[in-house]
């Protein structure tokens, strides 16, 4: 147990589920004399504590369970008022069996608790039909809800796991070290080349611990809520960050002259993300924007009017890049740590279109993520859709055939269905194996032991190994013992001999057969393709938002619709990367570090807006001379993003064909233009944009293969879902 449970999470929590459905199942049974009661306890705790998979502190899932009370009551009501009828029943749990799947795209607390709410209506949906019984079926969820809720923060509570938010906080306070370490460079005074370099090793590794991936589903700041965008917002700020400083410490000669205005802005930047280190630990106030933005100010009011000192052009610009990823992680950050972000001033508004605000309520935000995965497109509409369809099926088979504890089938079918067919193709045997050995023991059991007294004293037992044995061995030893459970608790609520064991087998097959048949005619290749496909989408969206913005300061349209329409992308893309880790693969089979790709979108998607707010559309319309070479080369980077969108299609690995310059040599390039210009705010609206296509060129010329395979990852039947 040391071994396979460190520290004990599992046996404890299998023990505070135990004693919950215990009391919940004997207090209505023989307390009470309720077996209706009982029932609706004993599932209502193995529902809520067996299947879901809440994020968070125990407080937090204390809270979350209790919120979801007013669901699952709506739920058991329309599925006990529906139960008279197969069709009306079989109906329902289409439309809901879809709803509250679609339902966890909102996030990981809501994805966590869909196994659960889905039994809810499938235990009320079947035979006997009996209203009168709702208000004990009611009463019995929420004993056993409440009881739940109270264990998981008074009885051996879990440790509260490190969550995505302090791993950020670290993240930023290391690159705030190399920020500060950068400026002390362009000040002229070099310092320590080595001590640099480490400063660079471990921002570069605490970015790479930010791998949503390598976090469990619950933790993962996949939500529409206001906190989780700030999440998100701040690891693609950090990672933006990086890919800027690097470009500038390479633009750096060996003996640096001081660079006063650029050292400046960039201690300003390593103030200020220390700061959001200090939010995001709750540890004092809101970073405030506006040091950053005088700062900002400041900076562009003593960026050089000439071309005399292209360096110091680049250095100054780079800077500038460097302070909108500053920016964008500062209202993050208030916005991961609760804070306000609303603001008046172009800077946030900017920046809003990605992240949202906290003027939205929350269920606009909410919306607007559900609104992006209503397509056919989208992995969680093909995953809800899939799973409505197989268990209205299943239910419409177990009511037409006559089969005893029907919800059995739609219990199977849960249990063995897979977001694609290979995975539900894998598990199937595990759980009919399992569901056989259990079976065979039911039946010998029943056959020869007769006395109620054994299964009062056995099903406790049968619970612990169930809950514990069943997760740490794997789920042929979950199906069996579950299969034991089951048996043990029927045979207090009514007579029962070995037919039992006889009807939960035929049910488990019949579920397993409706769930191997939706697996392979609907969307059986799972996320593999539709990642493929939505990055490759998500790509050409940046693309053309880099083009169009570059059009834009040209005196182009606004860039409003293609930042929508790439944002949208982006949502389709993270969701089918999840739920591409949550599926088996063959190691050997993927090349791709998908990681890496969607950072290289990611980057544009919110450096890009950012680099806008200070070089505003129009703002090089005047000067038509420089429009060839800006065109160029944002036609360069968008065949860049088309290239490798391309390349991910065909099923390939990506590589950029470009190869990153350094800023002076473009700006050398151009020098005959500069100077023609002479003096004026225009030359740093040319150079910003240049360099701002210099970092996305450096982004995309990092794509290619990952260092090790692709992580071969099992689902359990919630992640699958």
């Amino acid at each position: 147990m040391r071994h396979r449970d460190p520290g004990y999470v599992v046996l404890r929590r299998a023990a505070r589920l135990t004693l919950v459905a215990s009391a919940g199942f004997y207090g209505g049974r023989y307390g009470a004399n309720d077996p209706t009661l009982a029932t609706y306890a004993l599932f209502g705790a193995i529902s809520m504590g067996a299947f879901t998979q809440l994020p968070g502190s125990p407080v937090e899932r204390a809270r979350i369970l209790l919120l979801a009370l007013p669901a699952a009551w709506a739920l058991i009501s329309v599925g006990t008022l529906l139960a008279g009828n197969v069709w009306a029943a079989s109906g329902g749990m289409l439309v809901i069996g879809f709803a509250v799947a679609f339902a966890g795209t909102g996030g990981p607390r809501l994805a966590g608790l869909v196994g659960a709410l889905q039994l809810f209506y499938i235990l009320a949906s079947f035979p006997p039909y009996q209203p009168a019984t709702l208000p004990q079926r009611l009463i019995g969820v929420t004993l056993a809800v409440v009881l739940l809720a109270i264990a998981e923060v008074l009885l051996w509570p879990d440790p509260v796991p490190v969550s995505y938010r302090q791993r950020v906080a670290r993240t930023a306070d290391r690159v705030a070290a190399l920020l500060g370490g950068t400026a002390q460079l362009l000040t002229g005074n070099g310092g320590d080349p080595h001590e640099r370099t480490v400063w660079q090793e471990r921002a570069a590794e605490s970015l790479a611990g930010l791998r949503l991936a390598d976090f469990p589903a619950a933790e993962r700041p996949t939500g529409a809520a206001l906190r989780d965008r700030g999440l998100r917002g701040c690891e693609a700020a950090l990672r933006g960050a990086l890919v800027k400083v690097r470009r500038i410490l390479a633009e750096v000669p060996a003996q640096p002259p001081p660079v006063l205005s650029a050292a400046r802005l960039l201690r300003t930047c390593a103030d200020t993300t220390r700061a959001v280190v200090l939010t995001l630990q709750r540890e004092g106030p809101p970073v405030s924007l506006d040091r950053l933005d005088a700062a900002i100010s400041e900076s562009e009011r003593a960026f050089p009017a000439t071309s005399a000192d292209l360096r110091r052009l680049c250095l100054d610009a780079g800077a500038l890049g460097l302070a909108d990823q500053v920016n964008i992680l500062a209202i993050s950050g208030r916005a991961a740590a609760g804070f306000p972000t609303s603001d008046e001033r172009p800077a946030v508004a900017a920046y809003q279109g990605v992240i949202g605000s906290s003027r939205q309520r929350g269920w606009r935000l909410y919306w607007r993520q559900f609104r992006a995965h209503l397509t056919f497109r989208s992995a969680l509409f093909q995953t809800a859709l899939r799973l409505a369809v197989a268990l209205a099926f299943a239910r419409m088979i177990a009511g037409v055939l006559p089969l005893q504890h029907g919800f059995w089938v739609l219990l199977a079918t849960l249990t063995v269905l897979r977001t694609s067919a290979v995975d539900t193709r894998t598990a199937l045997r595990p759980a009919v194996l399992g569901t056989i050995a259990g079976a065979l023991a039911s039946g010998v059991l029943m056959l020869f032991v007769n006395r109620s007294v054994v299964y009062i004293v056995a099903l406790p037992v049968t619970m612990v190994l169930a809950f514990t044995v069943g997760r740490l061995l794997g789920p042929t030893w979950a199906q069996a013992l579950f299969t034991l459970l089951l048996t043990f608790v029927f045979a207090q609520l009514a007579p029962a001999g070995p037919q039992l064991a006889e009807a939960r087998l035929v049910n488990v097959l019949v579920g397993a057969a409706v769930g191997i048949l939706a697996g392979v005619l609907v969307w059986p290749r799972g996320a593999r393709h539709d990642l493929r496909k939505n990055t490759a989408s998500y790509l050409r969206a940046i693309g053309d938002l880099v083009e169009q913005s570059v059009e834009a300061t040209l005196g182009g349209p606004r860039t409003d619709g293609v930042l929508v329409r790439a944002t949208r992308a982006a949502s389709l893309a993270d969701a089918s990367y999840a739920q591409y880790h949550s599926e088996r693969h063959d190691p050997r089979s993927g090349g791709v570090d998908w990681q890496a790709v969607l950072a290289v979108a990611h980057h544009a998607l919110h450096g890009v807006p950012a680099t806008l707010d200070r070089n505003p559309p129009g703002c090089l319309a005047s000067w038509p001379e420089a429009a060839p070479h800006l065109r160029g080369t944002a036609v360069r980077v968008r065949s860049a993003y088309d290239e490798a969108a391309d390349q991910i299609a065909r099923g390939d690995t990506p590589r950029s064909s470009l190869v990153s310059t350094s800023c002076l040599d473009e700006l050398n390039a151009i020098r005959p233009l500069l100077d023609e210009r002479g003096a004026g705010q225009q030359i740093r609206h040319l150079v910003e944009l240049n360099f701002m296509l210099a970092n996305l060129v450096d982004h995309i010329t990092q794509i290619g293969s990952s260092d090790r395979p692709q992580p071969e990852r099992g689902s359990s039947p919630q992640a699958g879902r």
